[in-house]
């Protein structure tokens, strides 16, 4: 592990965290003017906005921190968060005492062993180890519990949740494994590309559809999604991943067909987390992020885009 090593793709990383410093610090001082002008009488939509942005602040210092630091410690940063959101989506979920030993399992073993085999780069076992493995050890050891109420929705819950935050979370870190002959050097940019391109998306749509916003896709699930602040979010957040075409291994083209993946992807993640949530009767994961809930309420379009996000690169680029 070197700190700050000196490369042409550290050198075009520290351009992009010094670009997106440059937009957090002007998104800041509009969301502090209008902090000012509205006073006590502020709408909920600023409150949102700026804690959105504060949120931001965060997650590109941890980010940057990690990317600088190298592998090593972007893994542990992914695992800590999946460990977070695992810990959420589990205290959400009703389980009881015949469950102890799955959730052991899942906590201390499964998610540090996905972790490791991303780590020692063993592609064929890791991502079969939680859908194949993991899928018949949790009910096997709940079973063991000899608890019968409830048991095939208590499993169904555990594997669902392993599979959300462990599995499908893992593969935004495991881009690092990817070598794309074309681009030597360059997967730590693939995963800058997927997070700006998610959170940029969530950002953009939540703009759109607070300033355009008419239509509802699915009140009883997301009153805050609209048709109008999908298509403007998403058309935005597929240009600026276009713009970024040449910090990846993609012509502008190709980074603007995956660009429109990854926001779909997300979208898609976001809103069968909103149904999960619902369907458990909260409004957020936790409370970890001031003014957005939990750690899985930040992450929930990772999940669903970076599988995909990895599997189109491995396929076509490597």
């Amino acid at each position: 592990m070197h700190l700050f090593p000196q490369t042409p793709h550290f050198a075009i990383m520290a351009w992009l965290f010094a670009g997106l410093v440059l937009l957090l610090t002007l998104a800041s001082g509009v969301g502090y003017a209008l902090n000012r002008r509205h006073g006590a009488q502020r709408s909920a939509v600023v409150d949102n906005l700026n804690a959105r942005i504060r949120a931001w602040w965060w997650m590109v210092g941890i980010l940057g921190l990690a990317f600088a630091f190298g592998q090593d410690v972007t893994l542990a940063l992914f695992a800590v968060a999946s460990f977070f959101s695992l810990r959420e989506f589990i205290s959400l979920t009703p389980t009881r005492p015949g469950d102890h030993a799955a959730l052991v399992a899942a906590f201390y073993v499964m998610l540090p062993a996905q972790y490791l085999l991303i780590a020692s780069h063993w592609y064929g076992l890791f991502v079969i180890l939680i859908p194949v493995y993991g899928f018949l050890l949790l009910p096997l050891l709940s079973a063991i519990g000899k608890d019968t109420q409830s048991f095939l929705e208590r499993a169904a819950k555990i594997q669902w949740a392993v599979m959300i935050t462990v599995y499908c979370l893992s593969y935004a870190p495991a881009l690092l494994m990817l070598k794309i002959p074309s681009d030597p050097g360059g997967d730590a940019l693939l995963l800058f590309f997927l997070i700006f391109v998610v959170q940029v998306s969530d950002v953009l749509q939540y703009v759109f559809g607070k300033m355009f916003g008419k239509t509802l896709i699915a009140s009883t699930l997301s009153p805050s999604k609209t048709v109008e602040g999908f298509i403007g979010g998403a058309l935005s957040a597929t240009v600026l991943g276009t713009c970024l075409w040449w910090a990846t291994p993609f012509r502008p083209w190709q980074a603007g067909l995956i660009a429109g993946i990854i926001v779909v992807m997300g979208f898609c993640g976001g809103l069968v987390l909103s149904a999960v949530k619902r369907s458990l009767g909260a409004k957020d994961w936790g409370s970890m992020i001031e003014g957005h809930g939990g750690a899985l309420d930040r992450l929930d379009s990772v999940v669903f885009s970076a599988p995909v996000f990895f599997h189109l690169v491995r396929f076509f680029w490597t």
